[in-house]
């Protein structure tokens, strides 16, 4: 009994303080923002401008590994049920709004949630059971397809004009 609720005790605060989590539904594991809250974690996607959320299906399964947030390495691993909430009911609206707070750049600001409402689903992601167990090998894997580009080199005379400006001063 004391090693479980040791367990999820490490699950909930290390889940609180990672800003990414590592979702596998049925496809590949993909980093999802997310926050904490009533003891699961909440994400929004599947709509335009939005985290996808492949694989996750109501009622399904996850397996969600947590990151350390300052050296990045895995915390815990921990089964999740996935519950896909309906639009207008108590749980929606409290989850919407612990969403909201740490939502970053949306692209139309307090009109979110009504767009997040008719374009995204909000998913509860209830732990099961954990692991602190480290794996064998690495986890590494081939990144995943993305319309992200990388930027342009760097132009010719830019780091002339660095140094320049860090010998005055």
């Amino acid at each position: 009994m004391t090693e479980e609720l040791l367990g999820s005790a490490l699950v909930e605060e290390a889940t609180k303080k990672s800003g990414l989590v590592w979702v596998r539904g049925t496809g590949p594991a993909r980093a999802l923002w997310h926050v904490w809250h009533d003891g699961a974690v909440f994400v929004v996607g599947d709509g335009p401008g939005e985290q996808p959320l492949p694989g996750l299906v109501d009622g399904g399964t996850a397996e969600v590994t947590v990151r350390s947030k300052d050296k990045g390495g895995r915390l815990v691993a921990w089964t999740a049920t996935v519950r896909e909430l309906a639009h207008g009911t108590e749980e929606w609206d409290a989850a919407v709004a612990e969403l909201k707070g740490k939502r970053l750049n949306a692209p139309d600001g307090e009109a979110m949630t009504g767009r997040w409402a008719r374009e995204c689903r909000v998913l509860r992601l209830d732990p099961r059971s954990s692991t602190t167990e480290l794996p064998d090998g690495s986890l590494a894997a081939v990144p995943l397809p993305s319309g992200a580009t990388t930027r342009d080199p760097v132009p010719h005379g830019l780091p002339k004009l660095l140094l320049k400006r860090r010998k005055r001063r």
